[in-house]
């Protein structure tokens, strides 16, 4: 024999054979020759080395327990204090009834919502992980949710949570910003057999994601192929000249021939512009001679103008002398002065007017 203790908030049960036998509460008492004690904390759960079927056959034991039963498809989420303490799976749970620390919560995996009641701050623990599915959408990002394959709404921006089952969830992401998409290398042919390399882009934003994601099947690439049949209608309906002259107009252009059929798939084109045109070698060649043609014709009109400018300015300059003597021999003292200073020296015979004699020497 020996006497043992049972304190406050634990609890004890006494065995024999695999039997039990008598259930100890706070106090001493005395363990017989071959008695068996296990003693419990009413503070956590009752996990038995013993079948708990088995111990629940006792009727006094049963009356002291709180069972926990739960389906195939259901989890239980424990609480202690108020505060998650742990999951619970299928079968049979035991929690002492004397002390009323822990709470309950049955979870139906069959159904996806979660309840509103659950922190959803739970779901980021570790525990969680193997019982949910968690979908992020950002906030330039819209989602499309289909649920067995069937279409079923819209996602926000957001952080989505569903239980994990038999049912089937995908979560399609678009991107709700504007969107750049480029049309390269595009060999057309100008109505006068022209041939040229254009590279174009666009800018798009997708409006309508059921449309866009749902009803079509990939509608960037349909876009894609819509601006560049437009490109090329237009394109192959011009002359090179009219071309080069209307290049500016193009993305109007192409942005009026697309802008209906880029609703029909769910997308508003914002803007389209032409980046390049590129001109085989031959066509190259040829304007480089026509520009180079056109400045040297520039820049004979320009010697021209210039020359009768002049031409017309030396006239009036005649004009002005021939009927005013004084601004003659004004004109004369000028180029004699400025004669005057590349001559060193100035040799003068005989008599008379030296001015004269000047005049007559500078005019030979």
């Amino acid at each position: 024999m020996k006497k043992v203790r049972i304190i406050t908030n634990t609890i004890g049960l006494v065995f024999k054979n695999g039997e039990l036998i008598r259930i100890l509460e706070k106090g001493s008492h005395w363990i017989f020759w071959k008695e068996i004690l296990e003693i419990y904390d009413m503070e956590q759960p009752f996990n038995p080395y013993i079948n708990l079927e088995t111990l629940l056959l006792n009727e006094k034991l049963k009356e002291k327990l709180q069972v926990f039963a739960l389906a195939d498809n259901e989890i239980g989420l424990v609480y202690k204090d108020k505060n998650f303490y742990t999951i619970l799976e299928a079968g049979k749970h035991a929690f002492w009834k004397s002390n009323e620390v822990f709470s309950f919560t049955t979870v139906d995996l069959n159904s996806l919502e979660m309840d509103e009641s659950i922190d959803k701050n739970l779901f980021t623990r570790d525990i969680f992980f193997k019982y949910i599915r968690t979908y992020q959408i950002q906030s330039y990002e819209k989602g499309l949710l289909f649920i067995d394959g069937k279409f079923e709404g819209l996602l926000e921006a957001g952080s989505y949570y569903w239980w994990k089952n038999n049912t089937t969830i995908h979560v399609v992401k678009s991107d709700v910003r504007k969107i750049s998409m480029e049309i390269p290398g595009q060999e057309i042919l100008t109505r006068d057999k022209a041939q040229l390399r254009i590279n174009f882009t666009i800018t798009y934003q997708v409006i309508d994601f059921v449309k866009a994601l749902v009803e079509n099947k990939d509608f960037d690439k349909q876009l894609y192929t819509c601006v560049q049949f437009a490109l090329r209608e237009y394109v192959g309906k011009l002359t090179f000249d009219e071309l080069m002259d209307t290049k500016t107009e193009i993305a109007s252009v192409i942005l009026a021939l697309c802008a209906d059929k880029a609703k029909k798939l769910g997308v508003e084109l914002m803007d389209c512009g032409l980046k390049d045109i590129i001109l085989p070698g031959e066509i190259k060649e040829i304007m480089n001679q026509v520009l180079i043609a056109e400045k040297k014709a520039q820049a004979n009109s320009i010697t021209r103008r210039e020359e009768t400018a002049s031409t017309r300015s030396l006239l009036n300059t005649a004009k002005l002398m021939e009927e005013n003597s004084m601004l003659w021999k004004l004109k004369e003292m000028e180029y004699m002065e400025k004669i005057a200073d590349k001559i060193g020296e100035i040799s003068l015979s005989g008599g008379g007017n030296t001015l004269e004699q000047l005049r007559t020497l500078f005019s030979k």
